[in-house]
């Protein structure tokens, strides 16, 4: 097994990789039992068919000298910008050249799964050159997932100006589940996710409308809640929160035909979800899971479904452990058009995700012998995908 995983490090960086392409669909991909006896809602909700990408591609890794990479998005120009959860930033080239730390950001709190996490840019980034991220901050009473903002600089050495707009209140002194990826909608109004942080005293505020913990923010690049959000002029509610009930959520991407946002959050042992984010519904967490506790033991009431609580599009059972996101618009692989890709971290590989009428009817694991992280994955301007990993790879996938 050695001689064989050195010799994919090995080939994968020097040179794009091919990958065979069988056609038609399979039984699911998953071959591991699940964690639980839980019955799905639906069928196709989780164990979709397996399928498989006709069109002949192929991959390479640009770069390994990334350090621990949370967040890739493209810039206009066709080069990536990339966060390192330790608290760097940097300007990644189309053949992998990396720029030297981007200075000028605040400080993070990088211990366990702080740190430098999402990132976007200005929809109008080429005029005013807008930079947006979230990360982990200390502050009195512990840390909080933080939103910023600053200016690139022309020189691209610093960040200018860096303000925090944003802050997930209440604070907790805990090092997990911070969310954090951040998007902008079509209107020029930022999507922001948060986490629970994990400890049992704070799993039920997913649940409660004045925190800010286990939600979807939505929010305008100044940091106000935007108007006409669902739970405005609500007594006792933050008028920021989109959604709520929600685990830890590390993938928010935008439907390129429908254009309405998807998300998908960690379970704990299975009852990973993808989740199809609408207007001040409740997804469910604590009160219903398709997961168990890491110890074994069930979950609350272990009850799955329940009248006013929104099912998942699809989950997974055992993990995967989605991370960053991307839905396909590009024209190298049509088949590949408006299907979800999603980094997985424990899983190894980028899961593919063929979705119609709200259901997820195929699903494919792409790279899984690369045996990486995959924390984000991104289109590129010339319409292939970049992903990066926690060993420090970015990826360029594209048709051979």
């Amino acid at each position: 097994m050695k001689k064989v995983v050195l010799f994919s490090l090995v080939f994968s960086t020097v040179g794009y990789v091919s990958c065979a392409q069988n056609t038609g669909s399979s039984a699911s991909v998953e071959t591991k039992a699940p964690n639980s006896a839980y019955k799905s809602a639906f069928e196709g909700q989780t164990r979709a068919s397996g399928i498989k990408t006709k069109t002949p591609y192929g991959f390479k890794v640009l770069t390994e000298k990334l350090t621990s990479p949370w967040g890739v998005k493209s810039l206009p120009d066709g080069r990536l910008i990339i966060t390192e959860k330790g608290g760097s930033l940097r300007i990644a080239k189309p053949n992998g050249e990396l720029s030297k730390p981007i200075t000028g950001l605040p400080a993070v709190n990088s211990d366990g799964q702080g740190g430098l996490l999402g990132i976007t840019i200005d929809p109008a980034f080429e005029k005013n050159r807008m930079v947006y991220w979230t990360f982990s901050e200390n502050v009195t009473g512990g840390t909080h997932t933080s939103v910023a903002k600053g200016k690139l600089s022309a020189d691209e050495t610093k960040i200018e100006g860096a303000t925090v707009i944003y802050r997930a209140t209440p604070a907790h002194k805990g090092t997990l589940h911070y969310g954090g990826r951040i998007v902008f909608d079509k209107s020029g109004n930022l999507f922001i996710s948060t986490g629970e942080r994990s400890d049992l005293v704070t799993r039920p505020q997913a649940q409660a409308l004045n925190s800010s913990l286990g939600k979807v923010i939505h929010i305008t690049p100044d940091g106000k809640a935007v108007a006409g959000n669902p739970f405005e002029g609500k007594e006792g509610a933050k008028p920021e929160l989109y959604s709520y009930g929600h685990r830890n959520v590390q993938g928010l991407a935008f439907h390129p035909t429908t254009g309405e946002l998807y998300s998908n959050e960690f379970g704990p042992r299975g009852g990973d979800e993808v989740n199809h984010v609408r207007a001040g519904k409740n997804y469910g967490w604590p009160t219903i899971t398709y997961g168990i506790e890491y110890s074994g033991k069930a979950i609350g009431e272990v009850i799955q479904q329940k009248e006013g609580l929104e099912q998942p599009v699809y989950y997974w059972d055992p993990s995967v452990s989605p991370s960053g996101m991307t839905f396909y618009s590009g024209d190298l692989i049509p088949e590949w058009k408006n299907n979800l890709f999603i980094g997985c971290l424990s899983g190894m590989h980028i899961a593919r995700l063929v979705i119609e009428n709200d259901k997820v009817v195929g699903e494919e694991r792409l790279l899984s012998e690369e045996f990486q992280r995959f924390r984000d994955i991104t289109q590129g301007k010339d319409g292939a995908l970049y992903a990066i990993t926690d060993q420090g790879r970015l990826y360029r996938i594209a048709k051979k």
